[in-house]
């Protein structure tokens, strides 16, 4: 019992810890934003797939853990076993929800350049994912689908999102061969909060003795590997092969360096 016991706080300070990491990780970017009054460095296609795929991930992690009715669809699919969403996966899910729209409202107030538009991969990708829902939704109403069925169907979108967000920043950057604008502060605490939500995962499934949990919670766990993944590759642009131009990112913040900042950007 004492084990159990602490695991159980083992596990709820790792979530915790993971939820205040990847939390903090979105406000150096919006502050970066705000100090450069500019979003020039960043690609439009990210902050609108961020923005949406937390959305999704918003109302899977609050529908799973609120809901007695989804529970029960779980435990009817999963041998009568309880699905792994804790409470500070929906805190963590509605608030990255929240500043991720913020940070993309930026992108319409601040300075940016003509050729930072939504590409038409991205427009695509959003309109098949409606379709999607609302055929879900059709399927609910007549029978066809459970409710289940829309969080699995939102839960994948999210780790497609996942997959495939950091691509176009991962671009721009390439072809400035720069990362100025790209906050790494938020790579760091991203990645942080990737290696505890991991952690925590593993643990639940630990205690628990549940292991097919981790693959019953798929967003969960390929978010963490796909976000750590990434913030590596950031890590080697900024750190590595754009070194110089990172040397310069202070240069972002007009308030602290006498005015260069303002030279710099022209």
């Amino acid at each position: 019992m004492v084990v159990v016991s602490f695991g159980a706080f083992l596990s709820g300070l790792l979530g915790w810890l993971y939820f205040l990491a990847w939390s903090v990780s979105f406000y150096p970017q919006a502050i970066l934003n705000y100090r450069r009054k500019s979003v020039q460095g960043l690609s439009i296609d990210f902050l609108v797939y961020n923005a949406f795929g937390f959305a999704c991930y918003a109302l899977y992690n609050l529908t799973f853990y609120a809901s007695p009715a989804i529970r029960r669809e779980y435990e009817d699919r999963n041998e009568g076993k309880s699905n792994l969403v804790q409470l500070n996966d929906v805190f963590f899910a509605v608030h990255a929800f929240l500043i991720a729209s913020f940070t993309l409202g930026q992108s319409f107030v601040y300075k940016r350049n003509t050729t930072q538009e939504l590409s038409f991969v991205a427009k695509a990708f959003l309109f098949i994912s409606g379709i999607g829902i609302a055929a879900l939704s059709v399927g609910i109403t007549f029978r066809a689908a459970m409710w289940i069925d829309l969080l699995y169907f939102l839960s994948y979108i999210k780790l497609f999102i996942s997959l495939v967000k950091y691509c176009p920043q991962v671009y721009v950057n390439y072809k400035a061969q720069s990362t100025v604008g790209w906050s790494i502060h938020n790579v760091l605490l991203d990645l942080t909060g990737g290696v505890l939500s991991m952690s925590q995962l593993v643990l639940d499934a630990a205690r628990l003795d549940n292991w097919g949990g981790i693959a019953g919670n798929p967003v969960k766990l390929g978010l963490g590997l796909v976000s750590i993944a990434f913030d590596l590759v950031f890590i080697v642009q900024h750190y590595v092969l754009y070194r110089r131009s990172a040397d310069f990112q202070r240069l972002s913040f007009p308030e602290t360096d006498g005015g260069l900042g303002r030279r710099f950007q022209r």
